[in-house]
C-alpha cells in the first residue's frame, strides 16, 4: 500500500509540473475576454438606447446617430474578436498537448512496471525480510538433498603413479584404520582427487579417532568437504561442525569467513557484512578468502544498509620465494643438489596449499613450477583442483588460469 501511495504522489507531483505552466497560460490570455465584454457592453448601449427614445429622452434622429456608432464599435469588437480567436484555438491546441503528454507519461509507466516490475509483490517489510530469511535458513536441504543436487565436476586424468601412491596409502589406511597421520593424508589426497565421499568418511573418522583432541583445523577441514561436495551450499551438518571449530577457535578466519559465507546465503546480509568486513581489514591481503570478500563486499554492504562503505585498499604482497640465505646456498651446488632444492620448495608449497590453502598467485606458480619440472600432467591435476577451489571467485580463477593458459593446459 504504501508503495502505491507514493506512486500517486508521484503522479500528481509530475501532472501538477505539467499542468500548471498550462493554466498559468490559459488564465492570463486576457484578449478573448475583453472582446467579449465590448461586445455585450454594445449590446447594453444599444438597449439604451431603445429605451431612451421610447421614454422621449432622446429624438429619433439622436437615436439613429447612436445606433450607427455603436453598430461601428460592434463591427471593430467582433473584427477583433475574429483576429483572436486563432490564439486561443493555440492556448486549447496546448491545453490538449499537456494533457496527451500526461496521458502517455503515466501509461508509458505502467507498461514499463507491469513488463519489467512486479505487480503482484506486496510491501516487505524488514521484519517480513526476516522472517522470510529465516524460513529459508529452516528449510535449506539436507547434506545428502544438497549432495545429489551438486553438479560433479570434471577432474580429468590421473598421473599413473600419483595413483599408484594413493592406492598404497588406502592399503595402508585400511591396515590401519585409527591412525591419524594415516588417514589425515588420505583425507587431503582424496579432497585432491575429487573422491568427496571418501574424503569426508576419512576426516569425519579422523575427528573420532582424536576425540577431543581434534582441532579448529580439522573440523574446518571437514566443513570444506561438505561445502565442495553440496555444491557451495552450507548445509545444516556443515553448519554444526563449522560451530564446533568456532568454539574451539572463535578468532579463526577460515571459521569467520564461513560464517559470513552462510549467513550471506541465507538472506542476512546484515550479519554477513559486519564480519567479512573485519576479515577484509585483517588481513592479510594474501589469504584465499580474501579476494572472495573483496568482490562481494560492495554489493554486500548495499544489501546491509551500509551503503558508503569503502573497502580497504591493500595491495597483494610479491610471491613467496627463496631467502637470501638459499639463494646463497644454491650458487654454490651441482645442477642436481640445485634441482633437488628447487623440488623441495615446491613440494613445500604444495602440501602448505593442499592442508591451509593459498592466494591464487601461489596456485598459479606451482602450476608454473611443475610444468618447468617436466610434471605437467600434475599440473593439470593442481589446475583441476583449482577451479573447483575458486568455482565461486572468477577474479580468482582467472590468476590460475592465466598460469594454466601460458602453460597450455587452458584456453
Amino acid at each position: 500500500m504504501m508503495f502505491w501511495f507514493f506512486c500517486a504522489a508521484l503522479v500528481i507531483i509530475v501532472g501538477l509540473a505539467i499542468l500548471t505552466p498550462v493554466w498559468r497560460t490559459r488564465g492570463d490570455n486576457g484578449a478573448e475576454t475583453a472582446a467579449g465584454f465590448d461586445l455585450q457592453v454594445y449590446r447594453d448601449q444599444l438597449r439604451e438606447v431603445e429605451r431612451d427614445l421610447t421614454r422621449g429622452v432622446i429624438s429619433a434622429e439622436e437615436a439613429e446617430r447612436l445606433r450607427r456608432e455603436i453598430g461601428r464599435k460592434v463591427l471593430e469588437a467582433d473584427r477583433r474578436a475574429g483576429e483572436e480567436s486563432p490564439a486561443a484555438r493555440r492556448n486549447s491546441a496546448g491545453w490538449i498537448g499537456a494533457v496527451l503528454a500526461l496521458a502517455l507519461l503515466l501509461g508509458g509507466a505502467v507498461w514499463l512496471y507491469e513488463r519489467e516490475g512486479v505487480p503482484g509483490m506486496p510491501d516487505l517489510p524488514l521484519a517480513e525480510r526476516i522472517a522470510a530469511a529465516e524460513a529459508a535458513y529452516d528449510s535449506r536441504p539436507s547434506q545428502t538433498e544438497a549432495e545429489a543436487a551438486a553438479p560433479v565436476p570434471d577432474r580429468g586424468e590421473i598421473d599413473a603413479d600419483y595413483a599408484a601412491l594413493i592406492e598404497e596409502l588406502r592399503a595402508a589406511v585400511a591396515k590401519t584404520p585409527d591412525d591419524p597421520q594415516g588417514l589425515a593424508l588420505l583425507s587431503m589426497h582424496e579432497t585432491r582427487l575429487g573422491n568427496l565421499e571418501a574424503a569426508i568418511t576419512a576426516q569425519r573418522h579422523l575427528i573420532e579417532v582424536k576425540g577431543p583432541d581434534a582441532t579448529a583445523y580439522d573440523h574446518l577441514m571437514l566443513v570444506s568437504q561438505l561445502i565442495e561436495a553440496a555444491g557451495g551450499l552450507i548445509t545444516p551438518e556443515a553448519e554444526d561442525e563449522l560451530a564446533r571449530a568456532l568454539q574451539l577457535e572463535p578468532q579463526s578466519a577460515q571459521g569467520r569467513y564461513m560464517l559470513g559465507l552462510l549467513q550471506a546465503q541465507n538472506g542476512r546480509p546484515d550479519r554477513a557484512f559486519p564480519i567479512w568486513r573485519d576479515l577484509l581489514e585483517e588481513g592479510p591481503a594474501d589469504a584465499p578468502w580474501i579476494a572472495p570478500i573483496r568482490a562481494a563486499i560492495p554489493d554486500l554492504a548495499w544489501l546491509a544498509g551500509q551503503p558508503d562503505y569503502t573497502p580497504p585498499k591493500t595491495a597483494m604482497p610479491a610471491l613467496p620465494g627463496p631467502d637470501a640465505d638459499a639463494v646463497a646456498a644454491a650458487e654454490g651446488m651441482s645442477e642436481e643438489e640445485r634441482e633437488q632444492m628447487i623440488s623441495g620448495m615446491v613440494q613445500q608449497l604444495e602440501s602448505r596449499l593442499a592442508t591451509e590453502g593459498g592466494s591464487p598467485e601461489e596456485w598459479a606458480r606451482l602450476i608454473s613450477a611443475l610444468v618447468v619440472q617436466g610434471r605437467a600432467d600434475h599440473a593439470g591435476e593442481i589446475w583441476g583442483e583449482a577451479q573447483t577451489r575458486f568455482a565461486a571467485q572468477p577474479e580468482a580463477l582467472e590468476v590460475v588460469r592465466k598460469a594454466a593458459t601460458e602453460a597450455g593446459l587452458a584456453e
